[in-house]
């Protein structure tokens, strides 16, 4: 067992925090000098990304992934094949996702699921909520049941998609339906066992963004330790809220325990786009994909309201960004340390998982 002593210095003067790590932590990658990490496709979890034809899930995909506007996904041909495309933005977003067309049955009899719900960590059913989505809910049972009684641990996600033509009365109505018949149904198959998790998303905001972040923290084992980490941060330097965002998909890998607000993370995802604007003109041709070309990189925007925005950067393609009344920035040498305390903690985390394996494997 590892654990780390306190946790940088406090700006209310109180003691500092300690935090425990019992259990193992990460995937098996060789973390690099940049906080970059290498993982064999193998090792990484898999999200199934389904949904019926047009319902939305490749354009999802490549705005969420590969930064493509959403008025361009109008012109993105129809799925007709399976696609596989590995993420490998960071030590912590490492996974594969598996685009499945529309007309592909995922309990077809010649189909070898077996193989490929043991190696699933999360499935995504997207939903068109502008179109009849009855047949959709049918197809969601079939799925999210063979899925389930291959690997019961696997994580289902309903992304109710296409939401900005809707009002919100409407999206609430369309939302309350999907959850009450597909839930009504799993009941009558004897299936109360499976939780389905359902997010309200267009690609049109960051409602898209905020959905994938909250699927892909469940594959990250470590998310228990970071969240554990950023409140001692917040509590230390009296922080309204702290984000860690990987910087190339502004999917937040982690936040504090405190409620998130849309509104604050779109502000925190905005001002990365910022700073890497920043640095792609001044910088190199190497740094249009990182915060900066300076480890040491930072940025402060002041709001209107009087708070600020402050944004360090961790590693290449992770980014810390967090929201704190404007008097408390007044003390910035002390935030400055505890941000140095946390940079070497989230680096100790994945330090611990590696000693861990080893002994495990010796």
């Amino acid at each position: 067992m590892s654990s780390f002593g306190s946790f940088g210095a406090n700006i209310s003067e109180e003691e500092g925090l300690s935090l425990s790590l019992p259990y193992d932590l990460g995937y098996p990658e060789e973390l690099q000098g940049d906080g970059t990490a290498t993982v064999s496709f193998e090792n990484k979890p898999r999200i199934l990304l389904t949904g019926a034809r047009r319902s939305g899930k490749t354009s999802i995909q490549q705005v969420v992934f590969h930064k493509m506007s959403p008025n361009e996904t109008l012109f993105l041909a129809q799925t007709n094949e399976i696609r596989r495309d590995d993420i490998c933005n960071s030590a912590f977003v490492q996974f594969q996702i598996w685009d499945f067309p529309g007309n592909f049955e995922l309990n077809d009899p010649t189909f070898d699921s077996d193989a490929m719900f043991k190696g699933t960590g999360a499935l995504i059913f997207v939903i068109d909520a502008q179109d009849e989505y009855q047949d959709s809910l049918v197809k969601l049972h079939a799925n999210v049941a063979r899925a389930y009684e291959v690997n019961p641990k696997m994580k289902f996600e309903v992304f109710i998609h296409k939401v900005d033509g809707l009002s919100d009365d409407q999206k609430l109505e369309v939302q309350r339906n999907i959850h009450q018949q597909i839930t009504d149904e799993l009941a009558i198959s004897k299936l109360e066992g499976i939780h389905l998790h359902f997010h309200v998303t267009s690609i049109f905001d960051h409602s898209i963004f905020g959905a994938f972040s909250k699927v892909v923290q469940k594959l990250i084992p470590q998310l228990p330790t970071l969240e554990n980490l950023l409140d001692i941060l917040n509590s230390n330097c009296i922080m309204e809220k702290s984000f860690l965002i990987d910087v190339l998909s502004k999917i937040y890998v982690a936040t504090d325990s405190t409620p998130v607000d849309m509104a604050i993370y779109e502000l925190c995802s905005d001002m990365i786009d910022v700073v890497i604007d920043v640095s792609c003109i001044y910088g190199t041709k190497d740094d249009e994909e990182a915060v900066a070309h300076d480890p040491e990189t930072q940025s402060v925007i002041k709001l209107s309201d009087g708070r600020i925005l402050y944004l360090r950067e961790v590693n290449k393609y992770l980014a810390l960004v967090c929201l704190l009344k404007g008097d408390k920035f007044d003390k910035q040498g002390l935030i400055d340390y505890n941000f140095t305390c946390l940079k070497k903690a989230i680096t100790e985390v994945f330090e611990v998982g590696q000693e861990n394996k080893k002994a495990g494997a010796a």
